[in-house]
């Protein structure tokens, strides 16, 4: 039988006295292609940014392509590992297992298992998975060490080339793994979204063919607390445990995570899959309304810091695109001398958002989560 727990920080728990560690899953790096197709969709609900992409568009030399372009968060991986251990160490004062997964590959954990300070940090990434139509995401968290490159080219394989039944041999693959754990990551969100019957159609296909080798469904710090509960009555249904998912891709660390009494990532792995146990903490910023999480994120991508290595310093170094000549991709700072003007006024009206005047008038208009709704247990009930 299952068992999820859910408490808020600010309820005054006391995290350090039934647990030794907070588990912080599923934050991105800048290794993570993040795509932008957001964009056009965007523009199609708001007629100016029609306007400025079509205008931009016109006016490059190179014809935009937004199904291939790709954006990368900020943090480099160890300032990401970084964020996220100050948060555990300083405000909970626990230990701390920190797994990052970037999409679709794992070159930010092979970095830090490199350096001795990291060298425990499991091998994690996102994995996009194609079905009806849909971009499903899968957090795999904890894969071996040896071998772990030809499983994530496996993977990559399948995204490029769905098939049903070799996804069903993949998810059998990891699950005989003992120490891997896998996430169903936002369940409820994904990036094509054709609409919310077609969704609950291909989501509930897509999950009685592989809810027996999914170990958790994600409570995921990013969505809505609407959208969460949803997640949890799914959970229920499927009979699976919830874990925290932080999802972030900014410079704010997790606002949901995971307490423990392990000390080590295995042994966490071990009270998911066979114990289905599961502590979720809710942090206080996840009360925070999301538009307004949303927003500061979309700053720390936007901003500038003179302080990283050259080559990320600037907004425009971290947004990729093909270059038709040379068949490879270039940061867009390459593409021009300076940012359009229309693009800097732009970012200029969306700093004001940085102001605390301006983030206290929306609290006031954007109804925040409300954690006194989050269930204190979650029982399952039978799938159908």
């Amino acid at each position: 039988m299952t068992e999820t727990k859910f408490a808020y920080l600010g309820s005054g728990l006391d995290v350090g006295r039934n647990h030794r560690t907070a588990v912080s899953l599923h934050g991105h790096t800048n290794r993570s292609k993040e795509s932008l197709l957001f964009l056009p969709q965007l523009a199609d609900k708001c007629p100016m940014l029609q306007a400025a992409l079509e205008k931009q568009c016109k006016n490059s030399k190179t014809p935009v392509d937004f199904t291939r372009a790709y954006w990368t968060p900020p943090l480099a991986p160890m300032l990401a590992y970084e964020t996220e251990k100050n948060q555990i160490e300083s405000v909970l004062g626990l230990g701390s297992l920190i797994s990052l997964t970037d999409h679709d590959n794992i070159e930010a954990p092979t970095m830090l298992r490199a350096v001795e300070e990291t060298a425990h940090i499991p091998i994690s990434l996102e994995w996009s998975v194609p079905y009806g139509g849909m971009n499903f995401h899968i957090g795999v968290h904890n894969l071996p060490s040896a071998g772990e490159q030809a499983i994530v080219a496996e993977l990559n394989a399948f995204t490029r080339n769905p098939c049903e039944r070799r996804l069903c041999e993949l998810l059998e693959m990891l699950d005989r793994l003992p120490d891997v754990l896998l996430v169903f990551n936002h369940p409820l969100w994904n990036q094509t979204c054709p609409g919310a019957t077609q969704n609950d159609q291909v989501l509930d296909r897509f999950l009685r063919l592989t809810a027996k080798y999914l170990h958790a469904f994600e409570f995921n710090a990013t969505r809505s607390s609407k959208e969460n509960k949803d997640v949890i009555h799914l959970a229920e249904r499927w009979r699976r445990p919830i874990v925290s998912g932080g999802d972030r891709h900014g410079c704010e660390p997790s606002g949901v995570l995971n307490l423990t009494r392990t000390e080590n990532f295995n042994e966490f792995v071990w009270e998911i899959r066979q114990e289905q146990r599961s502590q979720v903490l809710v942090m206080p910023q996840y009360a925070e309304p999301v538009f307004i999480r949303t927003i500061r994120t979309l700053l720390d991508v936007m901003r500038n810091y003179p302080e990283f290595p050259i080559g990320s310093r600037r907004w425009d170094d971290r947004i990729f695109h093909p270059h038709l000549a040379s068949g490879t991709y270039k940061p867009i700072s390459a593409l021009w001398k300076a940012p359009p003007a229309y693009v800097e006024r732009t970012f200029s009206c969306l700093r004001l958002f940085e102001h605390s005047a301006v983030q206290r008038a929306l609290r006031r208009v954007f109804r925040g989560a409300d954690v006194s709704e989050i269930p204190t247990e979650v029982s399952p009930e039978a799938a159908s």
